[in-house]
Formats: C-alpha cells, sequence, structure tokens
C-alpha cells in the first residue's frame, strides 16, 4: 500500500500530465507585418500590374497558410474578402492610409489595418481601372475626403458587394441591369466575368 506522500506525488504527476495534453492555452498567432508592393507584383484577382496604377491598394495574409494576396485596388480586395469562402475567416488585411500618401502612388509605410479604416465609396477619384474606395485610418479624414471629391463614407463592416457592383456610387442604381447584361454577353461569347 503506498504512502501519503506516494500517493499526493501521484496525483500531481497526473494532474501535470493532463494539463499539459489538455490543449486549454490558446495558440497566440502572431499578425503578420503588412509588406511593400514590388514592381512585378500582380493582383490576385484581376492580374494587372499592382504599382501601374493610382489610388489605394490592399494585402490579405490567409489565416492558416498566412500566405499573402495583394491587389490593385481596395475594390478588388473587398471583391475578393466578400466571397462566402473568405467573409467569416479571420485573415489579415492590409490598405494604404489615404490621409497619408499621394494618391497617384500610395507610400507603402502607409499601410493600416483594413477592418479599422474608413472607406469613402463614389469619390471623383479612381483607382485601378475605375472607381475604388478611398481607405482613411480614421473617420475624420474619410469625412473631409468625402466633402472634397464626394462619396460616402463607410466602415469595413459595412461595405458590400452591392458597392462594388454598382459602378461605387450609392445613389444611382440604374447600371445594374446594364451590368447583369454585360455579365450574360460574356457568359455566351465564353470570355471571362472578371472585370473592373
Amino acid at each position: 500500500m503506498a504512502n501519503p506522500a506516494t500517493k499526493w506525488l501521484i496525483a500531481v504527476f497526473a494532474a501535470t500530465l493532463l494539463t499539459g495534453c489538455s490543449g486549454s492555452e490558446p495558440e497566440i498567432v502572431e499578425k503578420p507585418d503588412p509588406v511593400h508592393f514590388e514592381s512585378g507584383d500582380e493582383c490576385h484577382v484581376c492580374g494587372m500590374v499592382i504599382t501601374n496604377f493610382p489610388g489605394p491598394k490592399g494585402q490579405a495574409f490567409t489565416e492558416r497558410e498566412q500566405n499573402i494576396r495583394k491587389f490593385c485596388s481596395t475594390k478588388d480586395m473587398f471583391a475578393w474578402f466578400l466571397q462566402p469562402e473568405n467573409e467569416n475567416r479571420d485573415h489579415t488585411l492590409y490598405v494604404h492610409n489615404m490621409a497619408e500618401t499621394h494618391w497617384d502612388s500610395p507610400d507603402d509605410t502607409h499601410l493600416i489595418d483594413a477592418r479599422d479604416a474608413f472607406y469613402v465609396v463614389g469619390s471623383n477619384l479612381n483607382g485601378a481601372m475605375g472607381p475604388t474606395l478611398a481607405s482613411f485610418a480614421n473617420k475624420t479624414d474619410a469625412t473631409d475626403f468625402a466633402a472634397e471629391h464626394g462619396g460616402n463614407v463607410l466602415a469595413f463592416a459595412d461595405v458590400t458587394l452591392e458597392h462594388l457592383n454598382n459602378g461605387m456610387t450609392m445613389h444611382d442604381m440604374s447600371g445594374m441591369d446594364d451590368m447583369a447584361g454585360m455579365h450574360e454577353d460574356h457568359d455566351v461569347n465564353g470570355e471571362s466575368e472578371m472585370a473592373h
């Protein structure tokens, strides 16, 4: 028969072993830092060379693989992110803070967390191949930009595919039918539906 000290040691050992195996400690994955856009980088959505275009760009680090996807515009980043297979995932996303950098050639030292940013939808400034979402670190800068260039200010969670599909305007929905017809024509001709 084991003495009380031996029973106590066995109990402590068993508890330590069970605690180590329980996996109750949450695994902390460090958020990756944004990276620079290089001259040969192509947009994950459209294949265009990213640095050839004005306006804010986007980056996405996938949650598990930590692969990086780069986008020639915030519009393309949202087009990718708002797909059902991506929308509810914990991807790390970055965009340019346009209050700190020039529209024609955004500086990669001013990349910010896209989920914390504010976006101007429907401004008169274009990004890659047309309308895009101007991104800002704070709402005041976004509001000032909208006052000067038009558009409406939205938080990250409020941006929808509808904002991307209707030519980025919030007021005019008449173009939706024309766009649907264009997609049908592209299907009939066997051409790609992917367009900016």
